[in-house]
């Protein structure tokens, strides 16, 4: 009896968060706005970035806002009806259900504004730290990929950094799932050629 409730409670959590991970927000507001397809301009991608290349900042920001508060939303949810261990599960299933929704066929975005959604969820300290690892860097590089990148690889510091041992572990498994999301980003930040915020193409 104990195990059908711990594992309906864990497919339970999954299901609301892939759900609410996979409601595509960036082509929900670019359509819903007038600014078209946001798949048909740039990198295709669905997410803030590629919003941005609509030209409309706005749209770009409530893009990343809402990506980012369906993170946070499935893990302060999912904590507040079964606890923090769901959570860090409905967490990790957010971020998939960004990258893979089922509503567009399994292509999504690349997860970074829902990453840091999930981990304000988790533990605000840790978001915040991550957030601004992300600032400085796109203040410095002017490259959102990279800014990215560093962001989830000191997260897992920062959570070890503030005595959440449990959190760095799941830190890093969020963090694998970024780089290998942005592999082509990873390609061509190597080669040189990645392009800068606000500029066509990239992703």
């Amino acid at each position: 009896m104990f195990e059908d409730g711990f594992t309906r409670v864990f497919s339970e959590a999954l299901l609301i968060g892939y759900l609410l991970g996979s409601i595509p927000f960036g082509l929900v507001i670019t359509r819903l706005t007038g600014l078209g397809d946001v798949r048909k301009i740039g990198s295709g991608n669905i997410g803030a970035t590629n919003v941005l290349r609509t030209g409309k900042k706005w749209a770009a920001a409530l893009t990343l806002l809402l990506d980012a508060g369906k993170g946070a939303a499935a893990v302060l949810l999912v904590r507040s009806l079964w606890g923090p261990d769901p959570a860090l599960v409905a967490g990790l299933a957010a971020v998939l259900g960004h990258i893979f929704p089922v509503w567009l066929r399994f292509k999504g975005g690349k997860g970074v504004a829902t990453f840091i959604g999930v981990l304000l969820g988790v533990h605000w300290a840790v978001g915040l730290l991550v957030i601004a690892t992300w600032l400085v860097m796109a203040w410095m590089s002017k490259v959102s990929s990279l800014s990215a990148l560093v962001a989830a690889a000191l997260s897992p510091a920062f959570a070890i950094m503030l005595g959440y041992l449990s959190y760095a572990v799941f830190a890093l498994v969020l963090a694998v799932i970024i780089f290998i999301t942005h592999h082509e980003n990873i390609y061509r930040l190597w080669h040189g050629r990645e392009p800068r915020i606000g500029s066509k193409g990239g992703a």
